[in-house]
């Protein structure tokens, strides 16, 4: 084979694997559908729509690489039982706040600010069935706090899914 040939051959495949990485990364940052979830507290309810990350490949790429995130959106991670959890910022570009929620429904514990691309370990403050994220200062804007309830399906407290 010439080293024309080979070189064609080459840059032939070199683009078919460059467009093959594209169509993954468009699958990773494609939206789920959306529910409802209220957060009830001191300054009343909150409405959100937000996207559920219930299978482990949905909640290992979770918001990487999206660029934005509305106001009133979100994604909410189902862990199913209750456990202790870790997240991390790798490959996530939009600053976050994240809420650990307990299995009624309660906020554990609140991460705020989060910064984009650590590699830093944010921790549930005990077991949570849950992880709530909301673009970075929704809490303090809403003056969410821990012991606010979180109403959803996935708490079996919320029963107009919309």
């Amino acid at each position: 084979m010439s080293v024309a040939r080979t070189s064609r051959c080459h840059h032939r495949f070199s683009l078919f694997a460059v467009v093959a990485l594209l169509g993954v990364w468009a699958v990773q940052v494609q939206a789920a559908p959306q529910t409802r979830l209220v957060i009830e507290g001191i300054a009343g309810p909150h409405i959100f729509q937000v996207e559920l990350a219930a299978t482990e490949k949905e909640r290992q790429v979770g918001l990487m690489y999206r660029r934005k995130l509305a106001r009133d959106a979100g994604m909410l991670f189902d862990y199913l039982t209750p456990q202790p959890v870790a997240m991390w910022m790798k490959n996530t570009y939009i600053p976050l706040d994240m809420l650990f929620i307990a299995a009624d429904g309660r906020v554990v514990n609140i991460a705020k600010r989060t910064v984009p691309h650590s590699l830093a370990s944010i921790a549930s403050a005990g077991r949570v069935r849950a992880v709530l994220e909301l673009s970075a200062g929704t809490t303090d804007r809403l003056d969410i706090k821990p012991g606010d309830l979180v109403r959803h399906r996935v708490f079996g407290n919320l029963a107009d899914q919309q």
